[in-house]
């Protein structure tokens, strides 16, 4: 009786707290300031709400309710003076001609400056991109047309995208730049393996970004991380189709700054070209740093090459290699990982002749060839003498250090 008196003096002081804190938050829904599912084009509706929800001086949430809404361009900023939340309950869908973009040089959404931020809801980002992929020949063409990410985030601290998706991007899906304390969590990305440069979510100037619990398809890298990357973990993802995941290219731009602490942990490639790699350009300007790199504890299903070092990194040619790439890497460990490849050379390690890799530690692989094996099964090791220790299938470099 005495402890039941007790919860009920409890309960009581706390109700009052618990009322307000359960009113706290205004819903700036768009249907109710005249937007329609299936009809006009939600984007003179989705900014007017926005900056109300920015000026509020309590928690607030802009809602897309469920249906589908046609978007053309947005670009959402702050500062907002509270807690934000964009909850994504429908289908937003662009403008599958390219060409209609109402801003060319921009991408088609864009959240800019803010501090304390939720993307949620269950909803999609549809990019409707598959124009976009036919018309794509960047790759050889320095005049083509520029494609919008679907999702770009720029400037912001304190944030989670959790429990939505982001499909069939027309370029990149998702952007993470100049930004710290990011979260994103069962975050879905979807596009066919045959989609050009849909790279999943390209994080770049960072710290304290993470990736978790996520399912990432594409035409590109799955994840790929840009410079100035600090302290980036990567956690049960799983990627495919796609290029997996990729620290660079790096070495272009001599401005280019030093990449820190990126741990890729217990993730899935499946039929990707690559697990986890790393490239640099040769015969390139940068002098950056790429240290304290992890991949551990990773299951490759029918990948082509499950870890990539690639210091000669030239697509289509663009580049010649008579000079070594300058950036140093260091700091790599490789641990526990197995599955399938379904090339000869499950490990890549192509290091710099002039910045040769730096304490390079690998142990516990256990990788098969897709067929029977062959007899040269093997790894390939340039400029980098590695210290093994475990399971080594197949045999890691020629001379390796032996783990004491």
């Amino acid at each position: 009786m005495e402890i039941k008196l007790i919860f009920s003096a409890v309960l009581l002081v706390f109700l009052p707290f618990l009322a307000y804190h359960a009113q706290a938050v205004t819903i700036f829904d768009i249907s109710k300031y005249g937007a329609k599912p299936g009809g006009d084009d939600i984007s003179p509706v989705l900014a007017k709400v926005w900056k109300e929800a920015c000026e509020a001086t309590n928690a607030s949430k802009v809602l897309i309710p469920k249906g589908t809404w046609y978007l053309s361009q947005i670009r959402l900023a702050g500062p907002n003076k509270a807690p934000l939340e964009l909850e994504v309950q429908g289908t937003v869908e662009a403008n599958p001609d390219y060409t209609k973009l109402p801003q060319k040089d921009g991408q088609w959404i864009t959240i800019n400056y803010l501090d304390g931020f939720t993307i949620s809801g269950g909803g999609v980002f549809d990019g409707k991109g598959e124009q976009a992929w036919k018309a794509n020949d960047c790759h050889k063409n320095p005049n083509c047309p520029k494609l919008p990410i679907n999702l770009s985030l720029n400037f912001i601290k304190n944030a989670i995208i959790k429990d939505v998706t982001t499909k069939d991007s027309k370029n990149f899906h998702c952007n993470c730049i100049s930004s710290q304390n990011v979260t994103f969590q069962r975050f879905t990305i979807s596009a066919p393996g045959e989609s050009i440069n849909t790279d999943g979510i390209h994080i770049a100037r960072v710290s304290n970004v993470k990736v978790l619990d996520s399912d990432i398809g594409t035409g590109d890298d799955c994840i790929s991380i840009g410079d100035e990357t600090t302290d980036l973990h990567i956690e049960n993802v799983k990627c495919g189709p796609g290029h997996g995941i990729s620290v660079g290219s790096m070495g272009k731009n001599p401005a280019e700054k030093d990449v820190t602490g990126i741990t890729v942990k217990k993730c899935t490639f499946t039929g990707t070209s690559n697990g986890v790699r790393v490239k640099t350009w040769p015969n390139a300007p940068a002098t950056l740093k790429i240290s304290n790199l992890h991949f551990e504890d990773l299951t490759m299903n029918n990948v082509s090459y499950p870890v990539v070092i690639d210091q000669q990194y030239c697509p289509w040619n663009l580049c010649t290699k008579d000079k070594p790439s300058l950036i140093q890497i260091s700091g790599l460990t490789v641990k526990n990982v197995r599955g399938t490849a379904n090339t000869k050379e499950a490990l890549l390690f192509s290091c710099s002749s002039s910045k040769p890799c730096q304490d390079v530690q690998i142990s516990d692989i256990d990788l098969k060839y897709v067929n029977s094996i062959p007899a040269n099964f093997t790894t390939v090791c340039e400029n980098v003498k590695p210290t093994v220790s475990g399971k080594q299938i197949p045999p890691i470099c020629p001379t390796p250090v032996q783990a004491s």
